[in-house]
């Protein structure tokens, strides 16, 4: 019997293979109960952050996961461990929301109080089919506008850019803020 070395077989063609961005793997590991629950649901403080995922053309993304992180509402950083079990009554200051096939998410949480003297904000990280790398954004609460005024990244921003990063407050004290991926109205995105 020869042996023939690779080199000596001639080149070899790999058939290419779809990049795996999000797909079937996405889930494992990733969801677990009452994930959008960062606060238990109509305790005192509680209120509803939701929006809509969309594209350029303002069609809903319905595979997105939408990751949210923010203080409580005295403005501290929450350090209890666990924030993957929800017990109920920790406010862990984390939480994940898959999108709705019309592109919806949703989160129970609190308002998040200012940190450092910064206007409030949730820090926000959107996955979704066809993005290599996940987007980090900022959702401010829209209540007070000399805090956002002098926010040191607002403040940065022209007014149109600025308007894609503050939430709208609903007659019942929720917020509601879209978040677009691309497109004229795209939504600010940060760079780590």
């Amino acid at each position: 019997m020869t042996t023939r070395t690779p080199r000596e077989m001639g080149p070899r063609t790999l058939a290419p293979t779809s990049g795996q961005t999000i797909g079937p793997f996405f889930a494992f590991g990733l969801v677990y109960p009452k994930m959008h629950e960062v606060a238990f649901p109509h305790t005192p403080g509680a209120i509803v952050l939701g929006g809509t995922v969309l594209d350029g053309d303002g069609s809903a993304i319905p595979d997105a996961l939408v990751e949210i992180w923010g203080a409580d509402s005295d403005g501290s950083v929450p350090a209890a461990r666990g924030s993957r079990r929800r017990d109920d009554h920790t406010f862990t200051g984390f939480g994940r929301a898959a999108t709705t096939d019309d592109g919806h998410y949703e989160f129970w949480t609190r308002n998040p109080g200012s940190v450092d003297g910064e206007a409030p904000f949730f820090s926000v990280v959107v996955f979704a089919r066809g993005l290599p790398n996940k987007l980090h954004t900022r959702i401010y609460l829209p209540d007070d506008e000399q805090a956002l005024a002098a926010d040191p990244l607002l403040s940065q921003l022209s007014p149109a850019e600025r308007d894609t990063l503050i939430a709208t407050r609903t007659p019942e004290g929720h917020l509601v803020h879209d978040i677009w991926l691309q497109g004229e109205k795209e939504t600010v995105f940060l760079a780590f």
